[in-house]
């Protein structure tokens, strides 16, 4: 029995692009009586919460299981937040327009890419999305800009939401400077001051129908949350599960709801990625500035993979680079001389990779690495290991190589030093990105979970709102997209409430 039973005609699960997006949405609709209240699994942090964190603690506050979730088979993580905003806390702030090819590859009807950049556009206005000036940009996003240049590689630079950024590097650590418009900077605010509710550390256990039941338990950092510890039966005319494309799934099969989801936790996918590390003579501008601000999309099309700069903290550098020893110690002794690529696969959204829930309904991500994406990725490492070296680069560590480090010297036959046969699941660090699928859109109640405007088929009062939406790869940063449907969320709830308030 809850301790507690609390009534709203709005119930969000979850904080981040989407919930937070919803929120905003609806925010206004408070002072005409509306109630809605956000339940967050994580803790609220202030900037200075943040500011001093060691790389690993603030890791294991940040991410769930400190971005180190591993797929079921183990050969993989997926790093995503927990937390007020979500991963729009520790996500790099690159702001990007979902390709109008993808959006027509998706084939749900009712959704235009038309719909969805009129919908970007109006979240890039509020997160202040602009491209950094040249000033701004550091010398490990210049080597990056310059070497692909000198190969003539296709090479664009991020527009990105940050203002008053101050280049502490710690984007993916949660910005101590509060610089990084996210939704717990931009809409999250604005919806509690318009009189929505967000209770942190909130966890939701299950859904029955029209009710949330969650257990509130103060995790002992951050900002404590305005309810006390204990069970909670959360009423809401209607729900909306936004808690990412790993929980919304899980927590949807935890709660064994009342209509027939065949697809649920199904087609999901993500981008594969891997970190890949070079070493220059001198030291170099990395950790100090934005760690990201250009990207390579030259074989996306052909290869199916993005190059995009990166620079990470030790501890993430160190778990990123195959082997141990003295080589290893070799390339983190001298971490200013470091340049670092991010190389991103796309993946087919599959039937076979799912999230799942064990015994005690934790979820898991059952994911096998292709063939398709394994190719991928090496022909990255060979695309970055080039770009490297024109950027002047003496040392490269690409994980599948025969050996740890490349030379300059070894430019010419790179096919052969990084084999396919190098290629191994466990062995090769790979770390993926963006989890996305299984609640996929559409109109097949088969193949698909909701429709074209996050409503659960069969559940009118369950609607969805995060990247569990995307029916497969965005092939981009999904964080604007994601915003964009969660406005169509909101607008299709807008719509329906006079019918669930009657």
């Amino acid at each position: 029995m809850p301790d507690s039973v609390k009534d709203y005609d709005v119930v969000i699960v979850g904080s981040g692009a989407g919930g937070g997006t919803v929120a905003a949405e609806l925010a206004p609709l408070c002072k005409d009586g509306l109630r809605v209240a956000v339940l967050e699994a994580g803790p609220r942090f202030r900037a200075e919460d943040l500011r001093d964190l060691p790389e690993t603690a603030a890791a294991e506050r940040l991410y769930v299981d400190g971005g180190g979730f591993f797929t079921r088979d183990r050969a993989m993580t997926l790093a995503f937040g927990r937390g007020y905003g979500g991963s729009t806390q520790v996500y790099t702030g690159t702001s990007l327009k979902i390709p109008e090819k993808v959006v027509a590859d998706w084939g749900v009807p009712g959704l235009t890419a038309e719909d969805v950049h009129l919908r970007t556009a109006k979240y890039m206005a509020q997160n202040n999305v602009h491209l950094l000036p040249e000033e701004l940009i550091n010398e490990n996003n210049r080597l990056f800009r310059d070497g692909c240049r000198a190969l003539g590689f296709r090479v664009e630079q991020f527009p990105v939401n940050v203002k008053g950024c101050r280049g502490s590097g710690r984007c993916n650590l949660g910005c101590g400077n509060g610089a990084k418009q996210g939704t717990h900077v931009v809409q999250l605010p604005a919806a509690e001051r318009a009189g929505v509710e967000v209770v942190t550390d909130c966890q939701v256990e299950r859904i029955s129908d029209r009710a949330c039941h969650a257990t509130v338990r103060h995790a002992g950092h951050g900002a404590p949350g305005p309810w006390p510890d204990g069970r909670y039966e959360v009423r809401g005319k209607v729900i909306v599960a936004a808690g990412g494309a790993i929980s919304t799934p899980a927590l949807l099969l935890r709660s064994r709801l009342p209509a027939a989801l065949p697809a649920l936790g199904r087609f999901f996918t993500c981008h594969p990625a891997l970190i890949l590390v070079a070493q220059h003579e001198r030291a170099i501008t990395n950790s100090v500035g934005h760690p990201k601000s250009y990207c390579c999309d030259h074989f996306a099309e052909s290869l199916g993979f993005l190059l995009e700069t990166c620079m990470y903290f030790p501890f993430v550098t160190a778990k990123s680079m195959a082997g141990f020893g003295r080589e290893h110690r070799r390339m983190l002794s001298r971490m200013d001389h470091l340049q670092m690529i991010l190389a991103l696969a796309f993946d087919e959204a599959t039937p076979g990779n799912r999230v799942l829930v064990d015994r005690d309904g934790n979820p898991v991500v059952d994911y096998r690495l292709s063939p398709a994406v394994m190719r991928s990725l090496r022909d990255a490492m060979v695309a970055a290991s080039r770009i490297f070296f024109a950027a002047g680069a003496k040392l490269v560590h690409a994980p599948a190589a025969v050996r740890f480090f490349l030379e300059p010297a070894d430019e010419a036959a790179l096919e052969d030093l990084i084999p396919l046969a190098g290629m191994l699941p466990g062995k090769i660090p790979i770390a993926a990105a963006h989890p996305m699928g299984g609640c996929r859109m559409g109109t097949d109640r088969a193949t698909s979970v909701t429709d074209a405007f996050g409503r659960v088929h069969g559940l009118p009062w369950l609607r969805v709102a995060d990247a569990s939406l995307f029916p497969a790869s965005a092939e981009a940063n999904p964080y604007l997209t994601v915003q964009a449907l969660a406005d169509r969320v909101a607008e299709g709830i807008k719509a329906d409430l006079p019918a669930f308030r009657a």
